[in-house]
């Protein structure tokens, strides 16, 4: 994996392909190549590390060519390298393909290759691909990759083309996310939609077990059997400008500012119009409906499952209904409790996870029905699942999600309250109360965001120097604790801990020392008193504390050294404030620490692989 491009048109490709490979740079890359047909010869031109050094070789070479093929790759099967970047060929150089995902079986395959004297420059799976279509290449290469991939075990999106068919693209999808865009006489390959947003806005989205055969006169799509599929084209609403910059230093803290707007976009529509109701015109559940779920399952990985967690507060105090809270990598390998009566919700920002996507395929095939949560339409998890609630979060770019993450959380409010109210679990009253302070906390996380971003960035610096640091909490803010404490540790390489404060006295203890930072999240008047408790302990062995509150907890404010107040609100709703500044603090440590924000080492945004 991670980011596939593809261009055939009359203009010149490389540009394209770069401009597009860019676009990708969020999904998290080692290296980066392009290979363009010209002149009955296929050039190649790779390199590792950042695209920048691609781009400085492509400007040197000035390349020609109107059709090609680009890849960022992140490593799964050897080591960062040039022979082991993208694209990969055959032998003789005639077949190029590159290709997301993970060929499982790609050992015995290479073992049967080589002792037919294939000769192979790579350490990669991929290679296998290009050596294969070169074995079995009968003078059409529709039907030679259709040949290869009866071959293939695993997960594959795959764009091949040849010198031997030199105006033709053959594109793959099985279990790796992949669109192809029209414009006029031109056509876009790629993994993800802001690669060609700025050139087109329609794409056919191709399904798993899909082939695109891509040439200047149109696009044929078929199954892996050949039957010819029909495809309705899909106009994408996004904005180019909304995945640029914009002015700020990174994606990253765009996307935290982008967060009012965000909030708004969540409950747009969702609520009837003298703010007495949810409506989610999405689903249709029915009291009957309702009543038959003996338990909900909210299953997801990294901070989506996070904002699972916070939810199994809302659904069990709202809806009276238990709730777990699986990772998806985990549940389809421990044989889930999971039938008919049950509704499981998978959460996805981007709609592939890999994990994600097979747990979705394991609870239906247990009989359960399967709710949804997204932010990119037409992704294959909101599209396989029986019902689907998109979070409107609009593109994300920065690997290390926020607003995605505060929509999520938005979005299952919502839906607690919608269930509430068909299973009448909550007054009427109630249902207004919460729907009031909803509607406000748009303008509340705008607020936070201007009130504190100057004090958490002049603070920042005290907390860069250590490489521990700890993140407490009770109630929801323990769920909340858990995303900021993967926050920092993810864009600051800081090695950073949650724990439910009350945990602290089973070992927790032993690891504060003198000036090490806790993060204390203390917004629940629930168990305040027990919190302050908490916060003396970890103040007794002289930690440096950072407190999330309330603005009017005097007694919590007095025993901090840093104070980041929020707004007030409902208790319940209080996890869309405390995120915010364990945001920015994550952000301005890792500023100051010299790290790479958006695209933080090893990691990749949309994870398609197991």
């Amino acid at each position: 994996m991670c980011g596939i491009v593809g261009y055939i048109g009359e203009k010149t490709a490389s540009s394209i392909l770069v401009d597009g490979l860019n676009k990708l740079e969020y999904r998290g890359y080692d290296s980066a190549g392009i290979a363009l047909y010209h002149q009955g010869e296929i050039d190649i031109y790779k390199q590792v590390g950042k695209l920048e050094n691609l781009e400085e070789l492509v400007t040197k070479e000035e390349p020609k060519g109107k059709i090609g093929i680009g890849h960022t790759r992140w490593a799964t099967h050897g080591r960062p390298s040039t022979p082991n970047s993208h694209p990969h060929t055959s032998c003789e150089g005639k077949f190029v393909v590159v290709h997301n995902g993970i060929i499982e079986n790609y050992l015995p395959l290479k073992e049967e290759l080589l002792a037919e004297d294939h000769q192979f420059n790579s350490e990669t799976d991929t290679e296998v691909i290009a050596h294969l279509i070169e074995k079995y290449y009968d003078g059409e290469l529709e039907a030679t990759v259709q040949k290869v991939i009866e071959k293939l075990e695993g997960s594959y999106a795959l764009v091949v083309m040849t010198v031997n068919e030199p105006d033709k693209l053959v594109v793959v999808r099985q279990d790796s996310p992949l669109i192809v865009g029209l414009k006029d006489s031109e056509y876009f390959v790629a993994s993800d939609i802001p690669a060609i947003l700025k050139h087109t806005d329609q794409v056919y989205i191709l399904d798993d077990e899909e082939i695109a055969v891509i040439t200047r006169d149109g696009v044929k799509l078929s199954a892996f059997d050949g039957e010819l599929v029909e495809k309705e084209v899909f106009t994408v609403d996004w904005d180019p400008g909304m995945a640029e910059k914009a002015g700020y230093d990174h994606f990253m803290l765009k996307e935290i500012h982008e967060q009012p707007e965000a909030l708004r976009r969540a409950i747009s529509g969702r609520l009837s119009n003298d703010n007495s109701k949810v409506i989610l015109e999405e689903l249709d559940f029915t009291l009957e409906d309702v009543n038959g779920y003996e338990r909900i399952y909210i299953v997801a990985c990294g901070t989506a499952y996070h904002s699972g967690l916070v939810a199994k507060y809302l659904i069990e105090d709202l809806v009276r209904v238990p709730v777990e809270v699986d990772i998806a990598s985990e549940f389809r390998y421990r044989s889930p409790l999971v039938n008919e009566n049950t509704l499981v919700i998978v959460v996805s920002q981007s709609g592939e996870t890999a994990d994600t996507l097979a747990a979705l395929r394991e609870a239906q095939d247990r009989g359960a029905e399967v709710l949804a949560i997204s932010n990119v339409v037409g992704g294959t998890i909101p599209r396989e699942a029986d019902k689907v609630l998109y979070i409107h979060a609009g593109p994300e770019i920065a690997v290390a999600s926020t607003k995605a993450y505060i929509n999520m959380l938005m979005v299952f409010y919502l839906l607690a309250i919608y269930l509430a109210q068909v299973k009448e679990t909550i007054s009427q009253r109630r249902v207004k109360e919460l729907i009031a302070a909803l509607k406000n906390l748009p303008n509340q996380v705008g607020q936070i965001i201007n009130k504190s971003e100057e004090m958490i960035e002049d603070f920042a610096s005290d907390y860069a120097e250590y490489e521990n640091a700890f993140f407490i909490g009770r109630s929801i803010d323990y769920a909340v604790a858990l995303e900021g404490a993967l926050k920092l540790k993810e864009i600051s390489y800081i090695h950073a801990e949650s724990y439910a404060a009350g945990e602290l006295k089973h070992g927790t203890l032993a690891l504060i020392e003198e000036g090490v930072p806790v993060i204390a999240l203390a917004t629940q008047k629930s168990v305040l008193d027990k919190m302050l408790s908490n916060v003396r302990e970890v103040q007794a062995r002289e930690a440096s504390v950072t407190g999330i509150v309330l603005g009017n907890d005097e007694d919590i404010i007095k025993s901090l050294d840093h104070i980041i107040e929020i707004p007030s609100t409902e208790e319940i709703l209080t996890s869309i404030l405390t995120v915010v500044p364990l945001q920015l603090l994550a952000y301005y440590v890792a500023v100051e620490r010299g790290c790479d924000v958006d695209q933080p080492r090893n990691l990749a945004k949309s994870v398609t692989v197991e």
